[in-house]
This record gives structure tokens, C-alpha cells and sequence, in this order.
């Protein structure tokens, strides 16, 4: 039954876990001050890295979409994609994304709205909301998507063009790599970031479910309902990564952009429509004229409690999740050009992230503007029920708050079974093909650790504990990447220089 694993890796990841799940329950009372220190700490130390990584990322990756190497197919020449087009951005969007933009899509703009922070005291309302809006796209666009398309086509380039195993390690040479506790270590570090990364997703659309059903009269809040939807969700999790890739992930993929779209059309034509497409089309425009400013911001000469708990936080969630996001981009686009892999990734999503983000965003600008406080008041209090608020005031809204509970368990089962199954995939034995499914065993322990993690990190502290576990594991892996993106073109020169 284990003949499949890959066991150090195995072990060495589950004693990370099951150490720090051990001290947690154990130190309650203190875990949830520890998380936020630790949180403080790296944030106050290192956010200048993570900042930087970011940026460089972002330049590494158009520099190489249009480099002599833009060409290259994943696979070899004679390689053909897999998936439709469609079926593709599909399984990016919902596994990139995930619960997120429903967590965040109202909040966070009436949040950086109602922040003295970052505006100016004696600031216009339009000036705040357009601010608002153009840090929304920074937390959401092209950043974020650059961690995962770079992090991805190093596993992709690495081995569909290489032959080596999907593994953090395969991305590395040298004296490190040559060791067996070196390879561990690194492959290691993507397990527990994937890990967490996956479990602060969970922990977040738990608490959101939890708060809309109790919003609506349906389940009170507490604690053991939230545990309760954690499990449920888990089992569901667990029978789709039981079906495996092309049965249950690239299915419930498509459902979740079926429901996604019929979700944003209706807020678009209910609500100010117009409104609205003025309102993208300033957002898109002020963010591009204004990003690098906004993205090379530290607040060096200010307070960085905001900085910490937004930009930072932020990327230091794309690091987490680009093992996780970055090997499934890779598993489901073989047989696709540098290029092609690059822009799709980053673009398409981008742009996709833009309008929800805009729709909702300036949906719920608007309704703050019409009526001061009726939205900013309640998301200050409590950023869960944050969509349910802002849907109370269209029509038909308990049939959207419905909607949108089954979006957001959509999006939670097809987070929860493509973290097992990458997380099986990173864990298996080297001798597993590429194109082929992670031993049966790995995908269901895997699948049911998900929810497990989450429960414990709840239970540690909440949302700060979830923030934490997330800039802890994302912090070191931005640091690999720098290296990953240095060997990766290397490999790149070399492959064409023996071609000329």
C-alpha cells in the first residue's frame, strides 16, 4: 500500500505537521499571541524581501515571455496540450483563486475605503475608492500571478523537458541537491507551505459559510458549526480526489465557473451597471499608471500594521500557495509554449480578477457612497459576513446568499482536492510518471490532513493564527524562488545553445 511514497519526505512532513498541530493544542491559551508576534516579526523584518521578490518576479517573467526562449514547448516539440483552452483557465481559476474572492471582494474595498492609513485626511470620496480599488488589483493581479506562472514552469520545464520528478528539489543543482537531506529539506519546505497555505483557504471560506448560514437564520455561529463545515467539506474533498483530475477536479472546476459567471452577471445588471464600467475602467487605468509606486511601497516612514496585514500578507500568501498552485498549473499544462504558459497565467486570471473584483468592488462602493456606513460598519465588526451584508440589498437576496454558500463550497472542494493531490504528487515515489495519478493512499491522507490543520489553526487563534501559518511558510519560499528562476534560466541558455 506505501510501495508508492516516497517515505522521508513523507515522514519528515508529517512530523512537522504533527509537531506543530501537538504544541498547538497544547498551548492554547498562548498560541494565539505567539502567532501574532510571529507574525509582527517577520513581517517588520523581512517585508522588504518579500516586497522585492515580488517585483523581480514579476520582471523575471515578462522578460522571459518574450525572450528567445519564448518558444519552447513543455513536453518537447512534438508535445500537444491536454486540456481545451477553456478547461484550462477553468482549473487555473479555481485553483488558483479559490475562496478568496468571495471572502475578500466586498471587504477589502470598503476596508482600504474606511482606512485612515493609506489616505490623505482631508481626502474625496472618489479619490479613497479609486485608492481602494488600486490596491485591490495590486493584492490580486499581476504579482501574485507571476509567483505562480514562474514557480509553475519551473516544475513544468524541469519535468516534462528534463524527466525529473515534480519536486521542489528538481529545480535545484549543486552541492545541495546532491545530498538526499538537502532534497528532502527543500521539498519539505514547498509540503508545509502548500499545507498551509491550503489550510488558511479552508480555515477562511469555513468561517465565511459559518457566518452566512448564521446571517441567515439557517446554523448558529460557534466554533463546533465551523468545525462541523470543515469536515464536511473535507469528505466532499475527499471523494473528488478520490475520482481524481479528469473526473472530479476538471468537473467541479467547470461547475465553479458556470456558477462564478451566472453569480457576477446577475450583481453587474442588478446593481449600478453603469457605475460600474466607469468604475473599471479608472481602476485598470489608475493601477497601471500608478504600480510601481503602489508595488515598491514599504511604509518605511510610517506604521507598517497595514503594510503587515494587507501587501504582505498577500504575497506572503501567493509563496505559500505557488507549490501548490504553481505544480497543478504545471500538471495541466503540458504540451504548451513558454509563452503561452506565461501569459495564460498571468493575464487571463489577471484580467478575470479585475472584473470580479471591479463588479463587486464598485458594487459595493457605490452602495457605501449612497449610504454612509451601511456596509463599512458591519465589515469593520465582522469581515466574514462582509458578501452577505452586501447582498441584502438586491433582489432576491437570500436565493444569492444560497448561490453564493455553493460557490464557496465549490471553490473549497476544489481547493481542498488539488492540495491533495499536489500534496500527493510532491510526496509520491520518484518512479511516478508525470502524467499520472498519486498513489491512491497519499490522496485521501493528504485530503483529510487538509481539514485537520485547519481545524487546529482555528483553534490556535483564528484568522491571526491562519495569517500567520501563511507568512511564516510563505517568507523561505520566496527565497527559493530566486534561485529557482536563476537555475531554471541557466538550463534555459543551455538548452539552446546546444541547438545552435
Amino acid at each position: 500500500m506505501f510501495k508508492n511514497i516516497a517515505p522521508k519526505r513523507f515522514l519528515f512532513s508529517i512530523l512537522v505537521i504533527t509537531s506543530f498541530i501537538g504544541i498547538t493544542l497544547a498551548n492554547l491559551n498562548q498560541a494565539d499571541s505567539l502567532f501574532a508576534n510571529l507574525q509582527k516579526e517577520i513581517s517588520d523584518n523581512l517585508g522588504w524581501l518579500i516586497i522585492l521578490a515580488a517585483n523581480a518576479i514579476l520582471i523575471f517573467v515578462i522578460f522571459l515571455a518574450f525572450s528567445k526562449h519564448k518558444n519552447v514547448i513543455l513536453g518537447g516539440a512534438d508535445a500537444r496540450p491536454e486540456f481545451s483552452n477553456i478547461n484550462w483557465i477553468a482549473m487555473l481559476f479555481s485553483a488558483g483563486l479559490g475562496i478568496g474572492l468571495l471572502f475578500y471582494g466586498v471587504a477589502e474595498p470598503i476596508l482600504h475605503l474606511s482606512s485612515d492609513v493609506i489616505h490623505p485626511v482631508d481626502a474625496e470620496f472618489a479619490d479613497r475608492a479609486n485608492l481602494a480599488m488600486n490596491f485591490t488589483y495590486l493584492h490580486w493581479g499581476f504579482h501574485g500571478w507571476s509567483i505562480y506562472a514562474v514557480v509553475g514552469l519551473c516544475f513544468a520545464y524541469f519535468t516534462f523537458n528534463k524527466n525529473k520528478p515534480f519536486r521542489i528539489s528538481s529545480f535545484f543543482s549543486g552541492s545541495l541537491t546532491d545530498r538526499v537531506w538537502g532534497r528532502v529539506s527543500l521539498d519539505v519546505i514547498a509540503i508545509i507551505a502548500t499545507i498551509f497555505g491550503i489550510a488558511t483557504s479552508l480555515g477562511l471560506g469555513a468561517n465565511q459559510i459559518n457566518s452566512g448560514l448564521g446571517y441567515m437564520g439557517v446554523l448558529d455561529e460557534s466554533f463546533s458549526s465551523t468545525v462541523g463545515i470543515i469536515i464536511f467539506i473535507t469528505i466532499l474533498g475527499l471523494i473528488s480526489v478520490v475520482l481524481g483530475l479528469k473526473t472530479g477536479i476538471k468537473r467541479l472546476s467547470q461547475i465553479n465557473m458556470i456558477l462564478c459567471s451566472l453569480f457576477l452577471l446577475f450583481i453587474f445588471f442588478a446593481g449600478p451597471s453603469a457605475y460600474i464600467l466607469d468604475g473599471i475602467i479608472q481602476n485598470i487605468g489608475s493601477y497601471l499608471q500608478k504600480i510601481l509606486i503602489l508595488s515598491s511601497s514599504t511604509q518605511g516612514y510610517a506604521d507598517s500594521a497595514w503594510q503587515n496585514s494587507w501587501t504582505l500578507f498577500y504575497y506572503s500568501w501567493w509563496f505559500a500557495w505557488s507549490p501548490f498552485v504553481g505544480l497543478f498549473i504545471a500538471r495541466i499544462s503540458y504540451g504548451r509554449s513558454i509563452q503561452e504558459f506565461l501569459l495564460g497565467v498571468v493575464l487571463v486570471p489577471s484580467i478575470l480578477v479585475f472584473i470580479w473584483m471591479g463588479v463587486f468592488g464598485n458594487a459595493a462602493l457605490n452602495q457605501e457612497f449612497l449610504e454612509p456606513g451601511s456596509l463599512s460598519t458591519a465589515i469593520n465588526n465582522d469581515i466574514t459576513i462582509s458578501l452577505f451584508v452586501f447582498l441584502e440589498q438586491f433582489p432576491y437576496a437570500p436565493v444569492l446568499m444560497g448561490l453564493s454558500i455553493l460557490i464557496i463550497l465549490t471553490f473549497f472542494v476544489t481547493s481542498s482536492d488539488s492540495g491533495a493531490l499536489v500534496t500527493s504528487m510532491l510526496t509520491a515515489a520518484n518512479n511516478e510518471s508525470a502524467q499520472e495519478e498519486p498513489p491512491m493512499t497519499l490522496r485521501v491522507i493528504w485530503a483529510l490532513s487538509l481539514g485537520v490543520i485547519a481545524i487546529v489553526l482555528l483553534a490556535g487563534g483564528g484568522l491571526s493564527a491562519l495569517q500567520t501559518s501563511v507568512i511564516v511558510t510563505g517568507a523561505p519560499f520566496a527565497i527559493l524562488i530566486f534561485f529557482a528562476c536563476k537555475n531554471l534560466l541557466n538550463n534555459l541558455n543551455e538548452q539552446s545553445n546546444s541547438l545552435d
